[in-house]
This record gives structure tokens, sequence and C-alpha cells, in this order.
């Protein structure tokens, strides 16, 4: 047998393995769990405040905490909120940059956190499956540790009881209502 076959052959068979590995790797299931939510139960001697806003203020307020937890990342985030929450970034598949723009749904659950549920994914004009685009962007983003991605529930979790800020106060979401641009917000302050 002449060496270029069994090198064609061998090249072959390497790349066919190398695609099969990538494919495997994109399309297999990921099981993010959420993490126990820290103890939210306030002191008497917190203070605690209930805050209205509207969609475009909390706008504002997650592009703030998100740019400052992913000031390093090399991708860039942008939030949008209206009648659901949207976020768009960019990916890079075989060097070349693709738009991404996913819609969510807000759900509040009773510990004061946040499930982002998938409404609708566009990645340039490709068909790539919301659960692959979560796992790539899980991949590419290092995202803050209170927004956790969860691509086989087709959410992200933001886990406000990981939050903390400055003042060391703590952020409950009690009520999303993106119809009638209403969000209410608990913030419990520490005294002591």
């Amino acid at each position: 047998m002449n060496v270029w076959k069994v090198a064609f052959f061998v090249l072959s068979g390497a790349i066919v393995l190398l695609l099969s590995l990538v494919i495997y790797w994109a399309t297999s299931p990921v099981d993010t769990p959420i993490a126990a939510p820290h103890n939210t139960i306030h002191k008497s001697t917190d203070s605690v405040l209930y805050v209205e806003t509207t969609a475009e203020d909390f706008e504002k307020m997650a592009m703030k905490y998100l740019s400052r937890e992913l000031k390093n990342s090399s991708l860039p985030i942008d939030v949008e909120v209206n009648d659901s929450i949207q976020l768009f970034s960019e990916i890079i598949v075989f060097g070349v940059t693709v738009p991404i723009s996913m819609k969510f749904d807000p759900v509040v659950n009773e510990q004061g956190n946040i499930h982002l549920k998938q409404r609708e994914v566009n990645v340039g004009s490709l068909y790539i499956p919301s659960t692959m685009v979560l796992k790539l962007m899980d991949e590419a983003i290092e995202f803050p540790q209170w927004m956790v991605i969860r691509p086989n529930e087709e959410e992200i979790f933001v886990d406000l009881s990981n939050l903390t800020l400055s003042s060391g106060a703590k952020v409950k979401a009690k009520k999303i209502d993106l119809e009638n641009n209403y969000i209410q917000l608990e913030v419990v302050v520490p005294n002591e």
C-alpha cells in the first residue's frame, strides 16, 4: 500500500473523529444545579425597603451590575428590558463572529430569585438549538456566581440571594410584570 494512501486515510479518520467530538460536545446535555439559597431571613434591626421601578430603570441597574462583573469578558453582553428581557451578545464560531439575541420571560420564585425562561433565540441567520447556544455562552463567558446558565432547562437563573450590594444590602425580587411596566424589589439594609 502506498504511503500517501495511508496518510490520507489517517488524516481523514482524524478529521472525522475531531468533527464527531465537536458535535458530541455541542449537543451533550449539561445539568447545572442551583445552589441552595443563602439565608435571606433578615434581623429585626435591619431596614426593609420596597422599591417599585420601571423596566427602563431595571435595565440600567442590570447593565450596571453586569458590566461591573463582566469587565474582563472578551465578549460583549447587552441587556434590554421591555415586554421581555432580551440578551444580546456574540460568539465566535470557526473564526467568524456571529450575533446572538435571546428573549426571556422572567419568573420570580418564592425566595425572591429570578428564573429567566428562554422564549426565543436568534443566532445570525443560523438555526442552532437554544440549549446549544446557552451552553456555548456558558463556556465562552465567565458569568458572575449569581448568574447560573442552565442549558437543559433553557433558562438563566439569577440568584439574587448571592448578590450583595456594596453597602451590604441584599435584594429580592417580589414581582416582575413587564406587560404593565411594573417591577417590585425588596431591599434589606443591615443596620449593624
